[in-house]
């Protein structure tokens, strides 16, 4: 028996799969803590390799090297990616990811639906030929009625494939800014997104029937595109955190119906626990804004009060300062949290937060971090950039430390906007009433630093700049920080 033989052997590929989804829940369970993520990454990608190149060695496998080729191209372009792309830019190429998912379990459903019928208009013999023929290429006979679950996953392969697909690209173009991060609402766009959804469903019944008519196919796989941009499109900005671990969800399950497709259970599983991790994580980032998943879906937040240049549209009168006088005042302070946004990741002033930390800890201040659920443009935004720039995970806390802003001098808030805007508890008529927010406003003083009174990406005015103890510090995060850093210095130790 030679080693291609031995590769090729069902027991070993089977034996090599159960030991990688091992791999891969070990994996999911280290990335639930940022002290073993890293190692988590490593262990679920190590365990893709293994798969992919056990994978190759199937007996049905044609065309190995065309396969390995592009791994190496894949490889080569996820190195670079993920090297060249600023962290500022990390939304955008998860949900590109996604759309990549997406896509390709729907190129494996179009590949294997013309696999099991593309050769029926080829053939002029009997149907009775023709059967026997598919039978013997394909394990089915035409119209899969020989595997009625092939053809329903092969359907579910396409269709969600091609919504996650143009749905992640839309959600880049939100978070680009290619597209306007406000909702865009049509004319009975709920209805047509039904009856889409209905017509696909209905083109469906007809490929079961004529499965070699191509066309059917084909409809349901541009219907299903359009559908992710209609479904897509409405959502504003400030659910994108929401969107992005739904889409990842999405690309999940497209990859355990390409499974069931494939008859693979590496992929049925695998898929299954992004699809599951990607629906709970979707749960937390809705109860975090205290919201039902359908209301973030067809709601379409943000954008009710434009968010246009200028000081037009505020609801009161702020005070600002400079960063100098924002050290003096840290001066005086025992007790600080920072509340990192957004406006943090676009300036990365991740590492000018952390040498203010360190400063303000060796005069004595008791310095922690305030972390919301849904702050930036994805889930654990903020946790990764504090991570990058290596600031202890102890010090940062969820929205448990809303007890403790009572008790706390300043808060520093950098960027952030609907996660801290008092009208959420307040204004029953704000788009954000009822949604969990962090207590800043509680502390003694609040420094909010950001580039100018615009609304944040949500297009809500923030009552919080206006509150009688707030204080705008107007500029660059980054080069803020840094300028309140050495002012701090220049005062020297207490």
């Amino acid at each position: 028996m030679n080693v291609m033989s031995i590769l090729s052997a069902d027991w070993l590929r089977e034996s090599i799969y159960i030991i990688c989804v091992m791999l891969f829940i070990f994996g999911l369970k280290m990335l639930s803590n940022p002290r073993t993520a890293r190692k988590g990454n490593l262990l679920s990608a190590s365990a893709m390799i293994f798969a992919i190149i056990i994978t190759i060695f199937e007996k049905n496998i044609q065309g190995y090297q065309i396969i390995m080729v592009a791994n190496i191209v894949a490889l080569t372009t996820g190195y670079f990616m993920a090297k060249k792309v600023p962290m500022t830019a990390m939304p955008e190429m998860v949900a590109i990811f996604n759309g990549f998912g997406g896509i390709a379990s729907a190129l494996v459903a179009v590949s294997e639906y013309y696999e099991r019928t593309g050769k029926l208009d080829d053939l002029q013999l009997s149907s009775v030929t023709i059967a026997e023929q598919v039978v013997q290429t394909t394990g089915s006979i035409p119209g899969f009625h020989g595997n009625i679950i092939v053809f329903i996953t092969l359907f579910l392969s396409i269709l969600i494939g091609m919504v996650t697909f143009s749905g992640s690209f839309i959600a880049f173009g939100k978070l680009a800014e290619w597209i306007s991060g406000k909702p865009v609402k049509y004319f009975m766009q709920h209805y047509l997104n039904l009856l889409m959804f209905v017509a696909t469903l209905v083109i469906a019944v007809l490929m079961f029937l004529e499965p070699a008519n191509a066309n059917y196919f084909w409809y349901i796989a541009g219907i299903a595109f359009v559908l992710g941009i209609t479904l897509t499109i409405p959502i504003g900005g400030a659910d994108m955190p929401v969107v992005i671990s739904l889409l990842n969800s999405y690309s999940g399950i497209a990859v355990a119906m390409t499974g069931f497709v494939l008859s693979n259970n590496l992929l049925i599983i695998a898929g299954s626990l992004v699809g599951a991790s990607g629906i709970i994580l979707t749960q937390i980032m809705c109860k975090a804004m205290n919201r039902s998943l359908v209301n973030v879906i067809f709601g379409g937040l943000g954008g009710d009060v434009a968010a246009g240049d200028g000081e037009a549209g505020h609801v009161g009168n702020f005070k600002s300062m400079g960063a100098e006088e924002a050290g003096m005042i840290l001066d005086m302070a025992e007790t600080v949290i920072i509340i990192p946004g957004y406006g943090m990741a676009v300036s990365q002033a991740q590492h000018a937060v952390k040498e203010l930390a360190k400063l303000l800890e060796k005069r004595g201040v008791d310095v922690k971090f305030a972390i919301h659920p849904v702050a930036g443009r994805m889930p654990g935004h903020m946790n990764v950039l504090l991570a990058e720039a290596g600031i202890d995970y102890d010090k940062l806390y969820d929205m448990e430390i809303n007890r403790q802003f009572s008790n706390t001098d300043i808060s520093i808030v950098i960027g952030a906007n609907d996660v801290v805007n008092p009208a959420a508890k307040t204004n029953p008529s704000s788009p954000i009433y009822g949604m969990p927010v962090l207590n800043v406003e509680e502390s003694r003083q609040v420094l909010v630093l950001k580039r100018s009174m615009k609304p944040g990406f949500a297009g809500i005015e923030n009552d919080l700049f206006y509150k009688e103890n707030t204080t705008m510090v107007f500029g660059d995060a980054k080069k803020t920080i840094e300028a309140i850093t050495r002012s701090l210095e220049e005062m020297g130790a207490k």
